[in-house]
């Protein structure tokens, strides 16, 4: 009897890469025929791309039957493209890759054979990263040690969204609809046998960053506002704190008043003080507006994306959402 192959899917999000989808084709195709005992397919996954990457993957997939692609009304983000990516994939293993190369393909098969060893979640997790600055650097380590700090779950260190899952938890993730995504904190969040798979990062391989330090900004606030309640316990916290140090204040005053002959002057001080905490009460509302304003999007109940069209999907139809 013969033995079933093993199958993969392996999901990759595109914006605008044209520059560096030539080279990823030719090495994921090389990577795929050193690998005859898997049954690979490529799910890409555009997301409003406005270069060449639309019809470069169109022609892909007319020459490839395992490319298959999905096409994006407009450019909805990272997160919800390899969401839509993980809803299309039907594997017993799925793998999530960028289109830049600074994660090299040719590692999946290697993640691959750690994941049959019994591991629901292999994640890459990088030793070098090459062609970044100093200060990108700083801030990509200072960013996961702050979330680990201050989220509910344990995300890894020095990792992205390059990893390998098993269909176990592709079914999970699948059931997973909240519409400020995470999913490098919702991987760890499920709770499934994982290991770290260390590798050093390349630098990018043509192109400009898709993640200019305003997207950043919006990654991490969601990274910590959809897995953490800390900053409202640290309003509370901090209100408490103030609290008491007006109280303090306060005998502090009564007593120079009527025990002794000193007095408090001065307005300055006074309206000082009002500025302050003016400031942080501003601080506090934007705290709890940031959670607001996450439950109010979430009672929406849009749709995560919206699909235009697809290739080499089942049926291929049009104006799909998910």
């Amino acid at each position: 009897m013969l033995q079933k192959k093993v199958t993969l899917d392996i999901v990759i999000p595109v914006y605008n890469e044209e520059t560096c989808l030539e080279e990823l084709v030719r090495r994921l195709l090389i990577m795929r025929d050193r690998q005859p005992d898997v049954e690979m397919n490529f799910l890409f996954v555009n997301d409003g791309s406005r270069d060449r990457s639309v019809e470069m993957l169109n022609r892909y997939a007319e020459d490839y039957h395992f490319f298959r692609v999905i096409h994006f009304s407009r450019n909805f983000g990272h997160q919800a493209a390899v969401t839509a990516g993980l809803d299309a994939a039907d594997a017993d293993y799925v793998a999530i890759i960028d289109a830049d190369l600074q994660d090299p393909p040719e590692l999946i098969p290697d993640m691959l054979m750690k994941a049959q060893e019994g591991y629901e979640v292999v994640f890459g997790r990088r030793r070098q990263r090459k062609g970044e600055s100093f200060m990108k650097k700083l801030s990509a380590k200072l960013f996961y040690r702050f979330i680990s700090r201050l989220c509910d779950v344990d995300i890894p260190e020095d990792s992205g969204d390059f990893r390998i899952i098993s269909r176990n938890l592709l079914e999970v993730l699948k059931q997973m609809r909240e519409k400020h995504r995470f999913i490098r904190g919702m991987i760890p969040w499920a709770g499934f046998r994982s290991v770290a798979f260390l590798y050093d990062r390349d630098g990018r391989y043509a192109g400009e960053t898709k993640y200019p330090l305003k997207k950043m900004i919006k990654f991490a606030l969601d990274a910590i506002f959809s897995f953490s309640n800390m900053p409202l316990r640290l309003a509370t916290y901090f209100g408490m704190g103030i609290a008491g140090l007006g109280v303090l204040g306060g005998m502090l005053i009564l007593y120079l008043r009527f025990f002794t002959s000193l007095t408090v002057p001065g307005i300055s001080a006074v309206i000082l003080t009002v500025i302050i905490m003016g400031g942080f009460q501003i601080i506090m509302l934007g705290i709890i507006g940031e959670y607001i304003g996450r439950i109010f999007e979430e009672s929406k109940n849009r749709p995560l994306y919206i699909i235009e069209n697809t290739r080499n999907m089942a049926g291929d139809k049009q104006g799909r959402h998910g």
